[in-house]
């Protein structure tokens, strides 16, 4: 990865969470960010194991110290984990947290006892995963020549009828009504659209890009977003758990969840803070689609990859991105067995903000010259169309950041807008083959499809809406 790649997005979330301290790991591999000086415990007898485990190792340590661990937090609570601080949040840097690793060591044998985990890290769910991910691209204004890819297909509503989809994403744009697509859709605002100067903050307008696309592919759909992800996208692992039962309880159990945000975690088991909403999520009907992340990698992303777990398979559906042919995947996309559908990703076009006034969005990156993944076609990840001011140590450079303005519709990069429009398929399906399992209808999807792509050198089956138009391949010029 390039450096400026790095610091850009680790100050992102950081800036996004200023009074939560983060750290990469595991150690400095930057595979994912977690919560400094805190690790998580399920509730009650386990918290306590691990509680009095880690202090009894800190004290028999040199070098350690057992003053800070403690609880943090309630002891209980509807996620079923606790918070258990082991050390200084803001000691040491950003490249890891001793403290937190000699924690998870210290319960290595307890663990190997149970024949499960008992603690782990508080990780960031992010819609940009993590400081080594690949974020794809940033909104581009759309031409006033480009219409809407995928364009909204044909249907009517009824009310009576109409498949129940809940976005957990960053919220809506305040005029997201004004454009019809949009009308009868539902949820929270966005906190804080733009800055001081007026300019269009980070993310903002993630959550309308995504609930349009599933409007476009689904006309007889209920709509509801939720501005769980307002902060550029990233929430706490342990915020996160509970924030998915606020919003079950505000909005009821829908037919389908569309989430494009996630976390690797180093670990073939899931997120210990999302176990309780999960093992609930079981028991309904309802279907988890989600991002399989923008990693360009076969590593585990949770909650996408409970699609590989026994018991969760036909739970959740798990997606991943086809690059803007739709012939192969694209560069950013995750990939593997535990992704079960790859659907269009790159360069789709769609409302970002609403069409009452022209708002200003200032670019901060520098442009890339090298795809880490090792791609020959100019992937959104290796060419962004824009320049900044960050300079290779991701510190800020002279000149003037580039500033454009979106009038309505932009142009989007990211296995965060694969999924949805493979929510919208799945919500079509219940609609137009009268199915009313959610479930069903994603299963009958994948059964049924005759698309096929390439991503890494396997043959994985693809959902691609009638509306969507592929668009071609640009290959960089040789250089000398």
């Amino acid at each position: 990865m390039a450096p400026q790649r790095f610091h850009e997005q680790f100050e992102q979330i950081q800036r996004s969470m200023p009074d939560v301290p983060l750290a990469m790991g595991p150690d400095d591999a930057a595979e994912f960010l977690y919560e400094k000086g805190v690790v998580l415990a399920r509730d009650g007898e386990e918290a306590r194991v691990v509680e009095d485990t880690v202090r009894a190792h800190f004290t028999a340590t040199a070098g350690l110290v057992a003053d800070h661990v403690g609880r943090t937090g309630p002891e209980t609570n509807r996620t079923g984990v606790t918070r258990i601080r082991v050390g200084d949040p803001n000691h040491g840097d950003r490249t890891a947290d001793p403290a937190v690793g000699h924690a998870l060591r210290a319960l290595r044998e307890s663990e190997g006892r149970a024949g499960r985990r008992l603690v782990s890290r508080n990780h960031v769910v992010s819609t940009t995963p993590n400081a080594n991910s690949c974020n794809p691209c940033e909104p581009l204004p759309a031409l006033l020549t480009q219409t809407p890819n995928p364009v909204p297909a044909e249907g009517s509503y009824d009310p009576e009828t109409a498949v129940k989809v809940l976005v957990m994403d960053t919220g809506l744009v305040h005029d997201y009504r004004t454009y019809p697509l949009l009308a009868r859709v539902q949820g929270d605002l966005q906190v804080s659209e733009t800055d001081a100067d007026g300019i269009l903050q980070q993310y903002v307008g993630h959550g309308t890009f995504i609930a349009g696309l599933i409007a476009a592919v689904a006309p007889n759909t209920d709509i509801t977003v939720t501005n769980t992800l307002n902060d550029a996208g990233a929430i706490l692992e342990s915020e996160f758990g509970a924030k998915l039962f606020e919003a079950i309880d505000q909005h009821g159990w829908p037919d389908v969840i569309s989430l494009s945000a996630g976390t690797s975690n180093g670990s073939a088991d899931g997120l210990l803070a999302v176990e309780a909403f999960m093992d609930a999520l079981r028991a309904q009907s309802t279907l988890l689609v989600a991002a399989a992340g923008n990693n360009g990698s076969s590593t585990h992303f949770w909650p996408a990859a409970c699609a590989d777990l026994s018991g969760y398979d036909d739970t959740v559906l798990s997606v991943g991105a086809l690059r803007s042919d739709g012939e192969y995947g694209a560069c950013f996309t995750n990939y593997g067995s535990w992704v079960k559908a790859y659907a269009p990703g790159e360069q789709l076009i769609g409302a970002i903000a609403g069409f009452d006034a022209p708002v200003p969005y200032v670019y901060q990156h520098t442009t890339y010259d090298a795809c880490r993944f090792g791609f020959a076609y100019a992937c959104t990840c290796q060419y962004p169309r824009h320049t900044g001011v960050l300079t290779e140590t991701g510190t800020t450079g002279p000149g003037k950041p580039d500033q454009v303005m979106f009038e309505g519709f932009a142009q989007w990069s990211g296995t965060s807008f694969a999924t949805p429009i493979v929510a919208g398929l799945v919500a079509d399906r219940m609609s137009t083959a009268e199915e009313r399992d959610p479930r069903a209808a994603g299963a009958q999807l994948l059964q049924s499809t005759a698309d096929y792509a390439e991503v890494r050198g396997a043959h994985v089956p693809v959902l691609r809406p009638a509306g969507w138009q592929p668009v071609p391949v640009v290959w960089p010029a040789a250089t000398a």
